[in-house]
């Protein structure tokens, strides 16, 4: 007799290596319960190795060229550079090449409580030691509630350009790296490292950064970007908006999903033209559908399951998780040009093939995703990674 099973028993079996016909009885929680057999060691791994890390924020770096003060946030656009022509000017731009003398150490930083945060609180998860959330909650302390330390909750002085201009909205996709950072927090109120007058501070900074983020110009221009800059919007919104509850935003993130991202940049093939343009075409394709993947992660309820959403010519994430992943799982299928830089860096355990894999029951994905690199230590890569910690994603 042919035995039926359940969405969630078949990605366990798949992410187990189990085969269908050999699929025992896990119970309700199977999925997170393997996920965590699967990831235990590489997060505790991580985690010991951040709980001899002090929490270092934006202040310990002083931005000599910033317009702001010493608790503003302040970037350098990567692609732009002295022109030859007029070095004392205005920078002019090449895309896709880094200039390493701009200023990153406030992204340096950021990215750090990205990696380290979520991780040592995925480690918390997992095991259930003290000492992983104590640790976690002294970098939201450090970065949210201590007046010395804390970074103010805008992005007004983000991706600057010499010469040009003090921050443009385009800088806002640099806290792409608080999106895991956000989705951590919840898990630590389960343990006694995080006050509850402690925590309403840290929600109070989303909540405002929020308001910036939606109702300045900055955040206005980046949230009608038409390509990943725009997707990136409305992966931060909908997260940040979820950890302090503001229903109407995620019911607009969810309605600009399909009203907006899709119909706008995805082509009937399952492709990215904007992305594809680009002179990095594989990474920033990587990145999007990354994007997009996590945006229906955090968005899909039982009642508007974004995975299954559709445009009436049939586009949606399944066209294109189809497209991109036969060119994850053998890179010199890819038709279009190299990436000017890090092509061979790329790619990783990149979250869509998880996210979907079990979204579609495609032991396929969940089987690449599984084979891939999960901790990358080259900067452009992890900087592109801003989702590492699967069971602080996945119930």
């Amino acid at each position: 007799m042919r035995v039926r099973y359940t969405r969630r028993e078949f990605c366990v079996a798949a992410l187990s290596g189990l085969s269908a016909t050999t699929l025992p009885w896990f119970g309700s929680n199977a999925a997170s319960l393997d996920l965590f057999n699967i990831e235990r060691a590489r997060v505790v791994r991580s985690a010991d190795r951040y709980l001899k890390a002090r929490p270092i924020t934006i202040t310990a770096h002083l931005a000599k060229r910033s317009a702001g003060g010493r608790n503003d946030y302040f970037s350098e656009g990567d692609y732009w550079w002295p022109d030859p022509k007029n070095p004392g000017g205005p920078y002019v731009q090449r895309d896709g090449m880094t200039n390493p003398d701009n200023f990153v150490a406030h992204r340096h930083a950021l990215i750090r409580l990205s990696v380290q945060m979520p991780a040592l609180t995925a480690a918390w998860v997992i095991t259930k030691q003290e000492r992983y959330a104590k640790r976690a909650a002294e970098h939201l302390r450090a970065w949210f509630v201590d007046p010395s330390t804390r970074m103010k909750p805008n992005l007004q002085y983000a991706q600057a350009i010499q010469g040009r201009t003090t921050g443009r909205g385009i800088g806002i996709i640099d806290t792409l790296h608080l999106v895991e950072v956000a989705r951590a927090i919840p898990f630590l109120l389960q343990s006694s490292a995080l006050s509850a007058a402690e925590h309403e501070q840290v929600k109070q900074w989303f909540v405002d950064y929020l308001q910036w983020m939606t109702t300045s110009k900055n955040g206005v221009e980046e949230r009608d970007a038409k390509n990943n800059h725009g997707t990136c919007w409305v992966m931060q919104v909908a997260q940040f908006a979820q950890y302090t509850s503001n229903h109407q935003l995620l019911e607009f993130c969810s309605q600009r999903y399909k009203t907006v991202l899709l119909p706008e940049q995805l082509a009937a093939d399952g492709s990215f033209p904007l992305e594809l343009k680009r002179t990095k075409p594989y990474s920033y394709s990587l990145f999007n559908l990354d994007a997009m993947a996590t945006i229906c992660q955090i968005l899909s309820t039982p009642s508007d399951d974004l995975w299954k959403f559709r445009l009436a010519d049939g586009r949606g994430m399944q066209t294109a998780m189809a497209f991109m992943v036969p060119h994850i799982a053998d890179k010199k299928s890819w038709p279009y040009a190299a990436d000017v830089q890090y092509f061979d860096d790329f790619p990783v355990r990149q979250p869509s093939l998880l996210f979907a894999g079990l979204a579609y029951s495609e032991p396929r994905y969940l089987d690449l995703w599984r084979k891939l690199d999960p901790d990358p230590t080259v900067e452009e890569v992890v900087r592109n990674y801003p989702v590492r910690q699967p069971v602080l994603w996945v119930k």
